[in-house]
């Protein structure tokens, strides 16, 4: 493991937050960034935003989403100390700001930008309502239900499963390595944005984590998009299995309440799931509120 610590400029870290949202989208701000291999040329940068991702194979870099311009720099400058090679790939899970506002780092070096086609499609009109179409690097390369690349030693395998946390969400596999980048398509006990704007679908969300829990097996290693505790944005089939539970507590107990009469303010008083003690901190109206919508055709 190794860290750089560094004081962050608070003129940017505001324009960052309300450009990007990152209130509603990013993890708590830190003083340091933290850049480590997990298995097999694997590893993972985390700093502020969206845990990246990446691979150092004998023919070049590959990276899984970029943060924000002011930290992707970092993972760069990161894995240029391992060597003078290419970054054949960055990847892209899904559109969201604190995933993708920093692609910007990688123009004239990505020699391709990968992600879903829904993903494309919203990360450019997020950018031209917000008026920074020329601040971003779109993706180049789409796909629909899947994606193969082999690099170096390692094959990487992308896989759609519908709308879940948006309707872009797209998960990479290092099948080598067996480590899984799923994205925001598990938040590890922290609760989830659920962007209905974009295509957001609990109940889909549900089906895509089980078809992910059916197809990976136990020696897995799952990359996830945010966790509650900072160091345990990896995990197993355990992890995914307990946040699909969240999912499916949550539309239970929102429904109960719907049935009983309950009004949409009156739910939105919940301080907790029942049944998923584990999510806990700050952010649980904006679930009861998409769960809310989703049951009521809202």
């Amino acid at each position: 493991m190794e860290r750089r610590n560094f004081i962050k400029n608070s003129a940017l870290a505001m324009a960052l937050l309300s450009v990007y949202k990152t209130d509603v989208f990013a993890q708590s701000p830190v003083l340091g960034y933290n850049f480590k291999t997990i298995r097999n040329n694997v590893g993972i940068f985390t700093e502020q935003g969206g845990t990246i991702g990446w691979l150092n194979s004998s023919s070049g870099f590959v990276v899984v989403d970029a943060q924000f311009p002011a930290s992707a720099p970092h993972v760069i400058a990161e894995l240029k100390k391992m060597g003078e090679k290419p970054f054949k790939y960055l990847l892209n899970t899904h559109h969201h700001g604190d995933h993708t506002a920093g692609n910007i780092a990688f123009k004239g070096l990505a020699e391709k930008v990968v992600a879903h086609q829904n993903s494309l499609v919203n990360q450019k009109s997020a950018a031209e309502k917000a008026n920074n179409l020329d601040q971003q690097l779109l993706p180049d390369t789409t796909f629909g239900t899947g994606w193969k690349a082999p690099v170096g030693g390692e094959k990487i395998s992308a896989y759609y499963y519908g709308s879940g946390h948006t309707n872009g969400d797209a998960i990479y596999h290092f099948e080598n390595a067996n480590i899984v980048h799923v994205g925001d398509l598990v938040s590890n006990r922290k609760y989830p944005y659920i962007d209905r704007e974009n295509g957001a679908h609990i109940g889909n969300w549900i089906s895509a984590l089980d078809k992910i829990y059916q197809q990976f097996d136990q020696d897995t290693l799952f990359i996830f998009g945010h966790s509650r505790d900072p160091e345990k944005v990896t995990g197993n089939k355990a992890d995914v299995k307990a946040f699909q539970n969240y999912l499916q507590q949550l539309l239970s107990f929102v429904s109960a309440e719907i049935r009983a009469g309950k009004s949409k303010e009156e739910i939105l008083k919940a301080t907790a799931i029942p049944n998923a003690p584990e999510w806990q901190g700050e952010g649980i109206q904006r679930s009861l509120t998409a769960a809310y919508e989703e049951l009521k055709g809202a």
